[in-house]
């Protein structure tokens, strides 16, 4: 099993999710993963920096911590050339250690733009297979054009490309995205402990590594820990029909007013108790996700930090993924 550290960008300025690269990579996680957002999800997290400029000074500052966007939507605000470039100069810097996470997006983020998210589900999911086909193309090496039904390449080489091209990895939150990703020959990402999100993706053909994000919140009490996980981290209890739909952090603020701090203890593992955190993660592991990424929405990053380097590094990886029935 392998354990990431999420770096948290709707909360944290630049400087500080470099810092906490560092220190994940001292303390022992596998691999760091960040979001690709524009706004945060509530104007209360005030932070929002450009993924792919953090990831650099990470890199450059890291020597064997992987990086992961989680994930990256290349069909609206960005061109998947633009995502084909960028994700091989990454993979270039940090010495093979990246992975792209891409998804079909969320309004909050893509809509910024102009032409607006596309309303449909199935044509989001039509323009990420053709992102995907476009970036995979790219990495082939030579000048190369593409006309998709909604996507369009014209002439165009990335000249500089690593010797292994990144590991792809398509976020799921139903069957028709999971079995998009074994299609396409990209790994798995989700955020929910779905058993039937792996078994799709593994009969559909899909044999890479499958990533999940793990829902903890640490503090010295559980109380402190759910209280800091309210503030932050509320929209996402909200589920993901709203999650992706919603434009701006002032409507992510209205969706919430009624979420509880007991909503907050249910669906995060809170406080400081390790055992609550490892059941946690191993409804994960028990799905077949075996990338764990750990989501800190508590108050103290640092605290998190040495906590898992003290008290959860060696029961986490010790957790095994579940064969998904094939």
């Amino acid at each position: 099993m392998q354990i990431g550290y999420k770096l948290a960008s709707e909360a944290f300025g630049p400087d500080e999710l470099v810092r906490q690269a560092v220190l994940a990579e001292r303390a022992g996680f596998d691999f760091v993963e960040m979001s690709d957002h524009f706004h945060p999800w509530l104007d209360n997290q005030g932070h929002s920096p450009f993924t792919w400029t953090v990831f650099g000074a990470i890199a450059a500052k890291t020597d064997r911590v992987g990086l992961a966007t989680g994930v990256t939507c290349p069909t609206v605000r960005y061109h998947p050339a633009v995502i084909a470039q960028a994700a091989a100069t990454l993979a270039l810097l940090s010495g093979g250690r990246f992975t792209l996470g891409l998804g079909a997006g969320e309004r909050l983020n893509e809509h910024v733009v102009g032409p607006g998210f596309p309303e449909s589900v199935p044509e989001r999911h039509e323009r990420l297979r053709e992102a995907v086909e476009i970036i995979k193309l790219l990495w082939r090496g030579g000048y190369r054009s593409y006309e998709g039904r909604h996507l369009r390449l014209a002439d165009a080489r990335v000249f500089d490309l690593p010797d292994e091209p990144p590991l792809v990895a398509l976020a799921a939150g139903g069957h028709e995205a999971a079995t998009l990703a074994a299609e396409t020959g990209c790994g798995l990402f989700a955020t929910e402990p779905r058993p039937e999100l792996v078994d799709t993706y593994r009969q559909s053909g899909g044999d890479l590594p499958r990533y999940a994000e793990v829902p903890l919140a640490w503090a010295p009490d559980e109380r402190t820990a759910a209280r800091a996980a309210l503030e932050t981290n509320r929209w996402g209890v909200t589920g993901w029909k709203v999650m992706s739909e919603l434009p701006n952090p002032v409507n992510f603020e209205a969706a919430t007013t009624t979420v509880r701090e007991e909503d907050m203890l249910e669906q995060f593992a809170c406080g400081s108790d390790p055992d609550h955190h490892v059941a946690m993660a191993r409804k994960f592991a028990d799905a077949g996700f075996d990338r764990l990424v750990l989501m800190n929405a508590g108050p103290d990053p640092d605290g998190f930090i040495e906590f898992f380097r003290d008290e959860l590094a060696g029961r986490l990886r010790d957790l095994s993924p579940r064969d998904a029935a094939v």
